[in-house]
């Protein structure tokens, strides 16, 4: 079984220590005015320091505070905008419709405005290692880090499936989970890889009531992420 000592972990108080993620921590949760605050001043949107309670995952690793370069495209016909960030060497889509925003410590962050469990976030940060499969099996990464990082220890999570694909001949994982709050269940795809010395996770969601009419597109914005070599 995957460990927390074999997981990507950052030098961070109160997040990590010796390069392993506290037992309980729940670090990685957006703060309430980040997602669905109405539009107010950045200070009163970004300036709170009150996590919320319900434990909505935007981003598995708060890591890099820098701005990167990301080149935006125009909307393609199917109802999609691509993302490329040359710096980093990803590229994905996301829904029209959906506004990006700052929050600092995540690469990239888009979501609906109107239904802010409904996002896609990207975060990269450096590692040792050369290939995903170094952690482990698909279900043994997906489990350890859905209950030490994508959810709080007081939400109950669920994987519902895991798997290996290729693509030009990088490995990447991706699974599909639901974590339950007291007032609603998140329904939640990730997907994982590393190259160019670093770790890429895209990790998209939306409402378990709203799942069946987001599938499709969610499950089409985790199979566009792509990396390339920088």
């Amino acid at each position: 079984m995957l460990s927390s000592q074999q997981l990507p972990c950052v030098h961070h108080p109160g997040l990590c220590t010796n390069g392993r993620f506290q037992k309980g921590a729940a670090p990685f949760v957006v703060r309430a005015e980040q997602i669905s605050a109405p539009s107010t001043s950045l200070q009163d949107k970004y300036g709170r320091r009150q996590l919320l309670a319900t434990g909505v995952t935007i981003a598995p690793w708060l890591l890099l505070s820098y701005k990167k370069s990301t080149a935006l495209a125009g909307e393609n016909s199917k109802g999609f905008y691509p993302v490329t960030d040359k710096t980093d060497g990803y590229s994905f889509i996301y829904p029209f419709g959906w506004q990006e925003i700052a929050i600092e410590g995540q690469d990239k962050v888009f979501k609906d405005v109107i239904e802010p469990l409904e996002n896609v976030s990207v975060n990269v940060f450096p590692t040792n290692r050369e290939d995903i499969r170094d952690l482990g099996s698909p279900q043994e990464v997906a489990e350890a880090l859905i209950k030490k990082v994508l959810a709080p220890p007081s939400q109950k999570t669920k994987l519902l499936n895991a798997a290996e694909h290729e693509v030009d001949g990088k490995a990447y994982y991706t699974f599909e989970f639901v974590a339950q709050a007291p007032n609603f269940t998140r329904h939640a795809l990730s997907t994982i890889t590393i190259g160019n010395g670093k770790f890429y996770t895209l990790t998209t969601g939306a409402n378990e009531r709203r799942w069946g009419k987001m599938k499709d597109k969610l499950n089409t914005v985790v199979d566009s992420f792509k990396i390339f070599n920088v």
